[in-house]
């Protein structure tokens, strides 16, 4: 049974999910006077076995810490959870730690500032066992004095690490969104090379240390794409954006003469040719932005 140290602060955790129950461990390992709650109260048997305090009601669970974390389904389950307690907030910090959109943490923000509560928006980048290690570098937005007051208990969980994005209580959904949009992309090109080298029986486990040194190669032209974005300059480094739609095509081809779905590839050609078309194909790949910066075309 961990000990908590009546010195560091108290902290309730709501919602004990697999990732609810990995923080709850992690503040109550790291020494903080821990509070659970969950609708199926026999989710907090493990932690109370830690050391963790069992909260009979939500209220109660809320009155109990001066930071709370959610850590729920979504963001309807919380409200669901929160809306008829919500002036019991008044004077604590709300730390959601659930996942949703930049707009649903902006309007919870609202919310919770309508019934005095500070709110701290967070998006988690590592799965259940990365929690208290160096991979759960939680990112938070909203209020810069709520962030620096409970700053030591989030780090906790990250081993001494957390990232203040800054006061928009949207950007931690955004940065989420962003990763994950980065996450698939790298994923389903891993996973269309590893359909086409099948054709040949060549084994996924002999490809993926060739595409881990690819994905170091252009990991390190990220840092150039990313200056010429922000300088909205588009030079050409390598080859021309006309020149990298060209291999899309070639991609395109072997992808069918292969028998291996096409979809992928003719994706990021469609986009290519809708740049080209927009004349951006003499600048650098980094341009393509300009397009995608735009909703979508709709066809009829």
């Amino acid at each position: 049974m961990q000990t908590p140290d009546t010195a560091k602060t108290p902290v309730t955790v709501v919602g004990l999910g697999l990732m609810g129950q990995a923080l709850a461990a992690t503040f109550l390992r790291s020494g903080h006077p821990t509070t659970v709650w969950n609708r199926t109260s026999a989710k907090a048997a493990p932690l109370v076995a830690q050391g963790a305090v069992p909260a009979d009601s939500l209220a109660a669970a809320i009155a109990a810490s001066p930071l709370v974390v959610v850590c729920v389904t979504d963001y309807d389950a919380m409200h669901e959870l929160l809306e008829p307690l919500a002036g019991t907030l008044d004077g604590r910090v709300l730390a959601n730690l659930t996942s949703g959109t930049s707009q649903q943490a902006r309007d919870t923000a609202a919310w919770a500032a309508r019934h005095g509560a500070a709110y701290l928006d967070g998006a988690i980048p590592a799965s259940p066992d990365g929690i208290g290690t160096e991979a759960a570098d939680i990112v938070y937005s909203g209020p810069a004095s709520a962030f620096e007051e409970h700053g030591a208990a989030l780090r906790a969980l990250g081993a001494g690490k957390a990232t203040y994005l800054g006061a928009d209580h949207g950007l931690a959904s955004l940065y989420e969104a962003a990763t994950l949009s980065l996450m698939w992309s790298i994923l389903n090109g891993f996973l269309h090379g590893a359909a086409l080298l099948g054709t040949a029986n060549v084994e996924a486990t002999a490809f993926a240390p060739v595409a881990q040194k690819g994905l170091e190669t252009v990991g390190g032209w990220l840092a150039g794409y990313a200056k010429q974005i922000d300088d909205n300059a588009f030079p050409v480094a390598d080859a021309s954006l006309a020149v990298h739609v060209a291999s899309m095509e070639h991609l395109v081809h072997e992808s069918e003469f292969l028998g291996v779905n096409a979809e992928l590839p003719k994706l990021a050609k469609s986009l290519g040719d809708r740049a080209l078309a927009e004349g951006l194909g003499d600048g650098g790949y980094a341009a393509l932005i300009q397009l995608l910066r735009k909703p979508a075309e709709i066809h009829p």
